[in-house]
């Protein structure tokens, strides 16, 4: 018998139990995230749900990656990269370029790209920024990737973000 959204459990049987994650893992969970698409020239790209932005002149982004990824390899040979968020509908593009969804050919496979001076952007999403690499350090368990904003495009669809929260995608509507 298989439970809603036609899984056969409900939880994932291999989960370490609530009680035995970490406490600030847990506490980071419960702290709602909107889900960025990062890429860079090679073409290289990871989902990151650690990103924020800071204004002023300069105007910088800072955000949390992989430093074993592609995408921080690619970014720091060519010293740019590009952010956009995702929408409700990128679930699935979501996951290819976190690694936990196959990705036949390349996460990049399948969609329509736009190039852009500092890596591709998705070509349905009017709203990036490019950004010019600053500096990176250790912290935690991640890289912190510090970037002055070079170009900015905001756009009129974005009405729908693709939020993470618990370990699970949601939007502002609900799931």
């Amino acid at each position: 018998m298989t439970g809603p959204g036609g899984h056969i459990h409900n939880v994932d049987p291999f989960a370490t139990p609530e009680a035995a994650r970490s406490p600030v893992r847990r506490l980071r969970g419960r702290l709602a995230a909107a889900v960025t698409l990062w890429t860079a020239p090679g073409p290289a790209g990871l989902t990151v749900s650690s990103t924020l932005v800071a204004d002023g002149e300069p105007a910088s982004l800072l955000g949390l990656v992989d430093e074993e990824s592609e995408l921080w390899a690619a970014a720091s040979a060519a010293g740019v990269f590009a952010v956009a968020p995702l929408r409700s509908a990128h679930r699935q593009l979501a996951d290819r370029f976190a690694g936990l969804m196959p990705a036949p050919g390349g996460p990049f496979t399948g969609h329509e790209w736009r190039e852009t001076a500092y890596g591709p952007v998705l070509a349905e999403l009017d709203t990036w920024v490019g950004c010019r690499l600053v500096a990176a350090r250790p912290l935690g368990w991640a890289l912190l990737v510090e970037a002055t904003v070079v170009e900015v495009s905001v756009g009129a669809g974005d009405d729908d973000p693709l939020i993470h929260f618990r370990g699970h995608y949601r939007t502002l509507g609900g799931r």
